[in-house]
């Protein structure tokens, strides 16, 4: 439901004050014309009449809400302006604020200039009307004879009162993301493998259903940096915290009358824990900040794991026979299938080279298609158009379009040989755009794009960016990803894009409003996937999550896990195989064809439902248990899984949520495995008010046991 509030387009007369609202939040700021701009309240939903009360109780902060360097004594700054003349300040007043509605949302902008330049900030802040999350973002503008030089350019800065407060974060590195810390408040960085996400639990160490929380997500995609500043001034203890690209080696030299628009900083508060802001987090993605999530996720089959950079075509059509009788719907032929004067036989080569290898796809694209249509699923297909490999026609072509720092060698990634394309160059932007364009406009039946991006960028060099300007890269370089991936979804909105990282930064929501879903990790240990999928779910919603079941024993891992145990994990995202079927048993295929028709009859719960985290992994209880319910709780799907075997093990009684006390529930296990019978809450009722205080008993006998439970009001 869109819904459009009345609300004047200039300041409401309340003394001053901004009072910006989701349905159970608000942020206060002190506006007073000609004054300097205060950050006031942030917290639960304050209603006009009662701004005073939160003045009186002194409850607010009342210190800058977008400090800037030069003017303050006590404050690390969000904003470092160098102007032409070699002056380093700023003195920014408020000239104008403005509240307007948008779908959904009620824009706020409040315009400061400076005293003495011609220098200019404009602040947002866009409200959601249905959904608990603020964005905030800057835009940065003057009218100077000459560039001025932006030093440091935050998003935005928020204020959490000192007490025992700790922090959760993700972080990692290939194979091992989304690693999940919690710890107390005491100061943060950034580091390789870091996520631009974090939570703030105010009550003391982290619950997950109960508690205030504030989280923020940084919608980056490039390098970004949260800092947190611990201020004791006059005896009000608070946390600053800054979130913006990080501007190290990235000064920007803004022109006149250019704008620099800031990253949207995202901030949620919630009163019912990690969960609640999470669940928070998850809506406003499915609202528009992940592409399409207006349809349902397919069940698809990637070659990789089945047969690496084997690309051939029987064994294409042999995949695609297979996943269509198991009734799949998505058949993606991963890397390996492009090259001509080098062809792609090992990772060395060929990126760039976007031409079907013949000796492997003798009837090419055209033929895999068609092949697809005959067993009745969708097709599609591997890119990773924003590198290339020093082996390549392309670069023998344009060795000008990789980052490269002057005249030093290359430094390459995957394969020895792999470099990153310049994206700060517009002809680059059009070729990686081109690449994407030849490939659906020749092949409309292509359903599905995995975008791979196996790198970094190892040279810091543009030829396209003049010599005073060099230090843009890292911000240009994504603004023209971004440039290139809006003309595709203008083109093409409905084709389903897979962003395919590696690394342990791997997601931001600096993309994900042009992709569907993204690779939650390279590593499909089916164990070691409960770690990293757990901590994917602070921040991103299940519908954008893709997770694979794979072989036995694991690729990366080695590990023996059962194939139950691996759909079950699996099915808690969108669910897809990452195997090779023809080297599976019979009663194997058998059980996966019955997995997958129950995923279809729970999918709408899985990835439209909201999260409950229950018993985290790294609890090390023995057991992790998650469940999904539908918005009006009529339906909900449970998950538990035994990690770890020993004799006599005591298990934990697990407390459901997210159910109606006052509702009966019927239970169906899912999922059972071959041969055995169902749990022994199969076909019970119970009540959501038993469920969620009292619990349930586990009767999980082995290492890897698991139970998939359905909940149905009756």
């Amino acid at each position: 439901m869109v819904c459009f509030l009345s609300i004047a387009t200039t300041l409401r007369a309340w003394e001053g004050n901004v009072l910006i609202s989701t349905p159970n939040t608000s942020i206060i700021l002190s506006a007073t014309e000609g004054q300097q701009l205060r950050f006031s309240y942030f917290g639960e939903r304050i209603e006009e009449n009662q701004i005073h009360q939160v003045f009186d109780s002194w409850a607010g902060f009342h210190r800058p809400a977008y400090p800037v360097f030069g003017t303050s004594t006590y404050e690390i700054s969000a904003l470092h302006a160098v102007h032409a003349d070699g002056n380093q300040t700023l003195d920014l007043v408020v000239d104008k604020v403005e509240q307007n509605p948008v779908k959904d949302a009620i824009l706020t902008v409040i315009t400061m200039k400076d005293r003495v330049y011609p220098f200019t900030v404009k602040m947002y802040y866009k409200a959601y009307q249905q959904i608990d999350m603020i964005e905030t973002w800057v835009e940065v503008s003057h009218n100077e004879k000459k560039a001025v030089v932006l030093k440091r350019f935050d998003s935005g800065h928020f204020l959490i009162r000192r007490a025992d407060v700790w922090i959760s974060s993700l972080h990692g590195h290939w194979g091992a993301e989304t690693q999940l810390e919690s710890e107390p408040l005491v100061g943060i960085r950034n580091g390789l493998g870091d996520h631009s996400e974090v939570m703030f639990s105010l009550d003391g160490k982290p619950q997950e259903n109960s508690g205030r929380v504030i989280g923020a997500a940084l919608c980056w995609s490039g390098r970004t940096k949260i800092r947190v500043d611990m201020d004791d001034t006059f005896g009000r203890s608070v946390h600053s915290i800054f979130a913006g690209m990080n501007e190290e080696a990235s000064e920007y030299k803004l022109e006149p009358e250019e704008v620099f628009t800031t990253p949207v900083l995202a901030l949620t508060y919630s009163q019912e824990g990690i969960g609640g802001a999470s669940r928070n987090f998850h809506r406003w993605a499915r609202a528009g900040m992940v592409h399409g999530c207006d349809k349902p996720r397919d069940i698809l089959l990637n070659s990789w794991e089945g047969v690496y950079l084997n690309i051939k075509e029987p064994e294409m059509d042999q995949m695609m026979n297979d996943i269509a009788s198991m009734g799949g719907e998505l058949f993606v032929m991963d890397d390996g299938w492009f090259g001509r004067k080098y062809r792609r036989i090992n990772d060395n080569s060929s990126l760039g080279d976007w031409v079907v290898d013949t000796e492997k796809l003798p009837n090419g694209i055209q033929g895999l298609t068609d092949t697809a249509k005959k067993y009745g699923i969708k097709f599609g297909i591997w890119i990773e158009p924003e590198f290339t490999n020093t082996k390549s026609e392309l670069i023998d072509n344009h060795p000008d379009w990789v980052l490269r720092a002057g005249s030093r060698e290359l430094s390459c990634g995957r394969g020895g040989t792999q470099v990153a394309l310049d994206l700060c160059n517009p002809k680059v932007q059009d070729f990686v755009f081109h690449v994407v364009d030849t490939l659906l406009a020749n092949y409309p039946d292509i359903a599905y794009i995995k975008w791979d991006a196996n790198g970094e960028l190892l040279n810091y060099g543009s030829s396209y960016l003049p010599k005073d300007k060099q230090s843009h890269i890292y911000i240009d370089y994504h603004r023209g990803l971004v440039r290139v991936m809006e003309r595709i979804r203008a083109k093409y909105p409905d084709v389903v894009i897979q962003a395919c990282g590696s690394g342990g930064g791997l997601v931001s929501y600096g993309v994900m409003p042009y992709f569907d879903e993204f690779w939650v990790s390279d590593n499909t240990d089916a164990l070691q996937r409960l770690f990293i999928q757990w901590g994917t779910s602070y921040f991103y919603p299940s519908i954008a999550m893709a997770q694979h079941v794979s072989a036995s024993p694991n690729h990366q891992t080695g590990r023996v896990v059962p194939l139950k145990f691996r759909f079950d994990v699996a099915i808690t995202g969108r669910l897809g195989m990452e195997i090779q079927p023809k080297n599976m048993t019979d009663e194997e295929k058998d059980f996966s064809k019955k997995a997958i028709a129950t995923y279809k009859s729970i999918r709408p719960v899985i990835q439209y439902g909201d999260l409950y985290r229950l018993i985290s992994p790294y609890d090390r209880k023995g057991v992790t248990s998650m469940m999904y319910a539908t918005e009006d709780k009529s339906r909900a799907v449970f998950f538990v899984y035994k990690m770890e075997q020993f004799v006599n093990q005591l298990l934990p009684r697990i407390r459901m949520a997210g159910l109606d006390p006052k509702k009966n529930y019927k239970i169906r296990e899912l999922n059972v495995a071959p041969g055995a019978n169902p749990c022994f809450l199969n076909d019970r009722v119970f009540s959501g008010a038993l469920l969620m205080n009292t619990g349930i008993e586990l009767q999980l006998e082995r290492e890897y046991a698991s139970w998939v439970l359905e909940l149905t009001e009756i």
